[in-house]
């Protein structure tokens, strides 16, 4: 029987240090199956070496492709791109930064072929600094309150999936976080396994606590776009019964206070409008947005300045393969 086909999209931000040794694990783990792989090094714009190393791994590697953008365009859209170059029946999705050992592909292509569509990767151990570990216990409890998808690590970089799954997924801002979510969405079978994590030794983190405030308004956006897309009066009803009865609640406390009537009316009046309406008028603004930016091209998201290795050419759109001596 023929070798499967797997594909791995690593989207790569300054990480020229970490390429040598990731290239290296991912071989490792795919020989010791009789793998046929295809490497897909996306460079969302990066300001160091990291597209050199990427052109010489291409070079010396028929199994390695990439793409570099012209500029930086965040995550999801550096895993969009690597999903439209990916030919395998099976794509993998990891970080460069080797946080993720490639080690743990096997296990995880054994989950899925017990019955899965999507396999998320779990760091049970997580070795990251506490600012990073317990907001994002705190975020993906939420997520998992929110969308109904409980994962313990829904934001893990290191996921694999039948090749089906790729027309689910509308990459785009942060959405990359969300990816265990909008394949539940579209009916397929979910699920995680612990995986080991590494502590960071090469480069530098690219995340800080803003990417938290980021991440919830994209969550509020993941549940309009999968609970309410195609009955969007369901919530933005709601939403406005909940602040009628608030105003009369509200009307009535302030009624009950002491002093002049009008005074009472004008105070009630101004904290309905400093403290509730701004705020729901912006965030119903921005889900409208967002129904509208979901309709655009994704591939919007990118300019691709350059190719190389199996990809220079789109490969005739053939899948390239692993040749190892």
């Amino acid at each position: 029987m023929e070798p499967r086909l797997i594909s791995i999209v690593v989207p790569v931000y300054n990480e020229e240090g970490s390429l040598d040794a990731l290239l290296r694990e991912i071989h490792d783990a795919a020989d010791s199956r009789q793998w046929h792989i295809q490497v897909i090094f996306v460079d969302d714009g990066s300001t160091d070496a990291s597209w050199a190393k990427i052109k010489a791994l291409g070079a010396a590697d028929t199994a390695v492709g990439g793409v570099r953008f012209q500029t930086n365009a965040g995550k999801a859209a550096a895993l969009m791109a690597g999903f439209t170059e990916a030919r395998g029946d099976v794509v993998f999705m990891m970080d460069a930064d080797l946080q993720d050992p490639p080690s743990e592909m096997p296990r995880m292509l054994e989950t899925l072929d017990a019955g899965y569509d999507l396999v998320s990767g779990w760091k049970k151990v997580r070795h990251d600094p506490w600012h990073k570990v317990y907001p994002s216990r705190v975020f993906n409890k939420l997520i998992g309150l929110l969308t109904g998808v409980h994962l313990h690590d829904h934001v893990c970089g290191l996921k694999c999936f039948r090749r089906p799954v790729l027309r689910q997924l509308r990459l785009y801002g942060e959405f990359h976080r969300f990816i265990g979510v909008l394949a539940a969405a579209g009916g397929f079978r979910v699920t995680e396994i612990p995986t080991l994590h590494r502590p960071r030794t090469i480069g530098i983190g690219k995340y800080g606590f803003a990417r938290f405030a980021k991440g919830f308004l994209d969550l509020l956006t993941i549940v309009c776009l999968t609970r309410y897309r195609w009955r969007p009066q369901h919530l933005i009803g709601v939403v406005g019964a909940w602040m009628i009865a608030a105003s009369l609640v509200l009307c009535g406390l302030f009624w009950a206070l002491p002093g002049a009537f009008l005074h009472r009316i004008i105070l009630g009046l101004m904290a309905l409008m400093i403290a509730v309406f701004p705020g729901l008028l912006l965030i119903a603004i921005g889900l409208v947005g967002q129904l509208v930016v979901e309709q655009r091209p994704l591939d919007d998201q990118y300019v691709i300045a350059e190719r190389v290795g199996w990809c220079s050419a789109a490969a005739e759109h053939e899948p390239a393969v692993s040749v190892r001596a």
